[in-house]
C-alpha cells in the first residue's frame, strides 16, 4: 500500500483528536465530490456527531444549489428546447466554465429576462433588462435555518429606476381577470404571504396584525416544524474512492476556491472589495496562483512570476496566465486560484487612482481586474467540481507585480539581528491546556514605567477604549470595509497599494507560525491607532494637528496638518496613512457612498482611526439632551459593529462596570509594545490554541 498524500503522523494525531472528542467533534467536507461528503457524512456517524454536533432536523437552508437541475437546464439550451428564460441572482456566461458556446445557446431564446442590477456578462444579451432593487431598497424574507424566518426592510427610497423582482413577477404571472389586485407592492404581496403561510406556522400571537409587527420589529420570529425522525445511516452507500494519480513534474492539482471580498464575481464593480487585502495573502487588485514555497523553487518561480496554467484533460479547455503568489502552508502538489475576477464590471477601474508619470493601471493587459477562473471548472458526474482537476505549470517569462499589504509574514526576529531570540510578543497565545492551568498562560507581564509628564491626563467624563478577542477574530476583514465605508477613506488604486500607499485606517495583520509536523498556523490581528495616552506622535508634531481630547483620544485636526509625516514616522503602530493626492470621486455612486457627518481629506494631509469620534459625539449630545450619562454600548464604533464574531470590545473605561472595563480586567488581557509606556487604550486578549501540550497523549 503507498504511503498517504498526508503525513501518516499527522492522520494518527487527527483521528486520536477526533476520537476523544467523539460527540463533541465535526467532519466537513471541502469539496463538491458526491462520495467524498458520503465518506465525510460515514466519519460523523462513526464519531457519534448526528444528533449532537449534526442536527438534521432544524437543517440550514443557505447557499443550496442543485448541480443536476443545471446541467438539465444547460442541456436543454443546448439543444434549442427553451423558449423563455428567467435570470436571477446568478451570472451563468461568467460564472460557469464555457461561457462563450453557452452565450450563443441562450441567444436562441426567444425571451430572456435578467433582473441583474448591472449589465454583467448574462445581463448583456437579454431581451429584457428589468433590473431589481438593492437589498437595502427592498422587502424580502428568508429562512436561513429551518424555523427561523426573518424579514427585510427597506431603509432607502429606489436611487435609481429599478422595480422589485417580486413585483415584477407577481403582475407578469396575473390573469386578465386579476385587474385590481395585478398591482400590489412587495409590501403587501410579502404580507399576504406571511398571513398564509408563515403566521399559521406559530403559537405565540392570536392576531396576525400583532405578529407581524413584532417580527418587523425583531427582524425575525421563530416557527414551529414538523420533527423529522432520524434515519438510520445507510453503511452501503459508503463507497472507497479510487487513488488518483498524483501529479508529476510540472503538473499540479488546480484548486478553485471564492476569495472572501469576491465571491463569485458578484462585487466586482465595487471598488472597495477590490481594494480589500485578502486575509490571508494580503494581495489586493488581482486574482493570482497560490504556490507552495517548495513548489516554486522546484520550478524556478518566483512571487510575480506569471505562469501558464493549461489543463491537459479535457481538451479544448483554454489556458490561464496569472502572477504567481508564494504560499506558506499549501500543499506542495496543488495550485490554487480565485474566483469571481476577470468580469466586465471591473473595467470602469481602468483610470481608478491618481494619473501621474509613473502611473500603473489597476486592470491587466485584458482591461479588466485580473483574470476569469471559471473556464477551468469541470462537469463531473452531474455536479461541478472545483479541485482536483490536473494542469500544466510554464513559466511565460513575463511579471506582474502583486499589491501586498504585508511582506512581513512572520514574527520570529531575524539570525542576522538576534540569534535564537524568541519571537516578537506582538502576538501572545497559549494553549487551551496550559489556558486552563493558568489563565495568564502566554501573557508578559510589563508594569508601567514612570512617565515623561508629571501627571496624566485628567479625564473627567468618559474614556474611551478598545478590547480585540484574537482568539475570536477570524481575519474576514468586515471591519475594514466598515470603517472605510463610516471614515470616507478613498479607494487608491492598484499602482499606490503596490507603493504601500494603501489609506485603510485599520488593517488586519496575518503572521504565520510553525507547528508540529511542519504544519503552518495562522494568527489574525486587527490593528488600527492605539490611541495612547503617552503618544509619540503628539510630541513631535510642530504644528500640533495632533492633540489630546478630554476623553482620551488622539485627535487629528485635518485644517492645521502640514504634511510633515513627523508622526507616522514616530508611531510605533504605524496606523496614520498620508494623502498623497486628491483621490478622484467623480463617480456618482462614490458621492452617494459619503457619510456627510466625516470630513472628505485632501491631498497632504495624515489621516487615521479615531474611534468613529462623529458617533462618540453623536452618543454624547443625545445623553446630554436627556440628562444622562452615556450607557454602556450606546456608542459603538463601525468596525465593531461590524464583527460577526463580535470580537471586539469598545466603551468607557471610566466606568466599571462596562464590557470594556472587564475586558481590560481579563487575566487574558495584553498590550502591543506594552514595554514602551505610550500606554495605548487598545488591548488585545491572547490567542488560545486548540492543540495538545508538547508530550500530551490524544489517546
Amino acid at each position: 500500500m503507498d504511503s498517504p498524500a498526508v503525513d501518516a503522523a499527522f492522520l494518527d494525531d487527527l483521528a486520536a483528536r477526533l476520537w476523544k472528542a467523539r460527540g463533541r467533534s465535526l467532519v466537513v467536507c471541502g469539496t463538491n465530490d458526491f462520495q467524498q461528503q458520503i465518506l465525510a457524512n460515514y466519519l460523523n456517524h462513526l464519531l457519534g456527531n448526528y444528533g449532537s454536533t449534526v442536527d438534521l432536523e432544524r437543517p440550514s437552508w443557505q447557499a443550496q444549489g442543485n448541480d443536476a437541475g443545471l446541467e438539465k437546464l444547460l442541456r436543454e439550451l443546448q439543444e434549442d428546447r427553451v423558449r423563455a428564460l428567467f435570470v436571477y441572482g446568478v451570472n451563468p456566461i461568467f460564472d460557469l466554465p464555457g461561457g462563450d458556446p453557452l452565450a450563443r445557446w441562450m441567444k436562441q431564446v426567444p425571451l430572456r429576462v435578467s433582473f441583474a442590477q448591472r449589465a454583467d456578462e448574462t445581463a448583456e444579451i437579454a431581451t429584457h433588462l428589468c433590473p431589481d432593487h438593492h437589498f437595502l431598497e427592498s422587502w424580502a424574507d428568508a429562512e436561513p435555518v429551518s424555523g427561523v424566518v426573518n424579514i427585510s426592510q427597506p431603509t432607502i427610497h429606489p436611487i435609481f429606476n429599478t422595480r422589485s423582482a417580486l413585483e415584477s413577477l407577481d403582475r407578469w404571472t396575473k390573469t386578465g381577470n386579476e385587474e385590481a389586485s395585478a398591482n400590489k407592492s412587495a409590501y403587501h404581496l410579502l404580507r399576504d404571504y406571511w398571513q398564509a403561510e408563515i403566521f399559521p406556522r406559530q403559537n405565540q400571537e392570536r392576531a396576525f396584525d400583532a405578529f407581524w409587527d413584532r417580527t418587523v420589529h425583531d427582524g425575525f420570529t421563530e416557527v414551529n416544524v414538523s420533527p423529522q425522525p432520524m434515519p438510520a445511516f445507510n453503511a452501503k452507500a459508503v463507497r472507497p474512492i479510487l487513488k488518483a494519480e498524483r501529479p508529476d513534474g510540472n503538473t499540479l492539482a488546480l484548486v478553485l476556491y471564492p476569495k472572501i471580498a469576491m465571491l463569485d464575481g458578484r462585487h466586482a464593480y465595487n471598488p472597495w472589495q477590490q481594494e480589500l487585502p485578502d486575509p490571508i495573502s494580503k494581495v489586493a487588485w488581482d486574482n493570482y496562483a497560490c504556490i507552495s514555497p517548495l513548489t516554486a523553487e522546484k520550478l524556478g518561480i518566483k512571487e510575480g512570476d506569471v505562469v501558464r496554467l493549461a489543463t491537459t484533460s479535457p481538451a479544448g479547455q483554454p489556458a490561464l496566465e496569472l502572477p504567481a503568489y508564494i504560499q506558506p502552508g499549501q500543499h506542495d502538489q496543488a495550485i490554487a486560484v480565485a474566483l469571481g475576477y476577470g468580469s466586465r464590471l471591473s473595467a470602469r477601474f481602468a483610470n481608478i487612482g491618481p494619473r501621474w508619470i509613473g502611473a500603473v493601471s489597476s486592470v491587466g493587459e485584458n482591461g479588466l481586474v485580473g483574470q476569469n477562473a471559471a473556464p477551468l471548472l469541470q462537469w463531473r458526474e452531474g455536479a461541478l467540481r472545483y479541485a482536483g482537476a490536473p494542469v500544466l505549470v510554464t513559466k511565460t517569462g513575463r511579471r506582474r507585480d502583486l499589491a501586498c499589504t504585508q511582506v512581513q509574514n512572520t514574527l520570529t526576529i531575524p539570525n542576522k539581528l538576534a540569534a535564537g531570540s524568541e519571537p516578537r510578543p506582538i502576538v501572545q497565545e497559549t494553549t487551551y491546556a496550559d489556558f486552563l492551568r493558568d489563565p495568564h498562560a502566554g501573557v508578559e507581564d510589563h508594569a508601567e514605567k514612570e512617565d515623561l509628564w508629571p501627571s496624566d491626563h485628567p479625564y473627567t467624563g468618559p474614556r474611551w477604549g478598545l478590547v480585540v478577542d484574537l482568539g475570536a477574530c477570524t481575519g474576514c476583514s468586515a471591519c475594514v470595509i466598515a470603517c472605510q465605508a463610516e471614515n470616507n477613506i478613498a479607494v487608491v488604486g492598484y499602482d499606490e497599494i503596490r507603493r504601500n500607499r494603501q489609506l485603510h485606517w485599520m488593517r488586519i495583520d496575518r503572521y504565520y507560525s510553525e507547528s508540529g509536523a511542519g504544519e503552518i498556523e495562522v494568527a489574525h490581528q486587527p490593528l488600527m491607532c492605539q490611541q495612547c495616552e503617552n503618544a509619540p506622535c503628539e510630541t513631535v508634531c510642530p504644528v500640533l494637528a495632533t492633540v489630546h481630547s478630554e476623553d482620551g483620544l488622539n485627535e487629528q485636526v485635518y485644517n492645521r496638518c502640514i504634511g510633515t509625516r513627523y508622526c507616522a514616522n514616530n508611531c510605533p503602530y504605524k496606523g496614520r496613512r498620508f494623502n498623497w493626492f486628491n483621490y478622484a470621486r467623480g463617480d456618482q455612486m462614490q458621492n452617494l457612498a459619503l457619510n456627510p457627518d466625516v470630513t472628505v481629506r485632501s491631498r497632504g494631509v495624515m489621516e487615521k482611526c479615531t474611534f468613529c469620534v462623529q458617533r462618540l459625539h453623536e452618543a454624547k449630545t443625545e445623553a446630554r439632551d436627556r440628562g444622562e450619562k452615556i450607557t454602556d454600548g450606546a456608542a459603538q464604533t463601525a468596525f465593531q459593529q461590524s464583527c460577526p464574531a463580535r470580537a471586539i470590545y469598545f466603551g468607557d473605561l471610566n466606568d466599571p462596570k462596562s464590557q470594556v472595563s472587564r475586558m481590560m480586567g481579563n487575566p487574558r488581557r495584553y498590550r502591543v509594545l506594552e514595554e514602551l509606556n505610550v500606554r495605548p487604550a487598545v488591548g488585545y486578549l491572547s490567542l488560545i490554541r486548540n492543540r495538545p501540550d508538547k508530550g500530551e497523549s490524544n489517546g
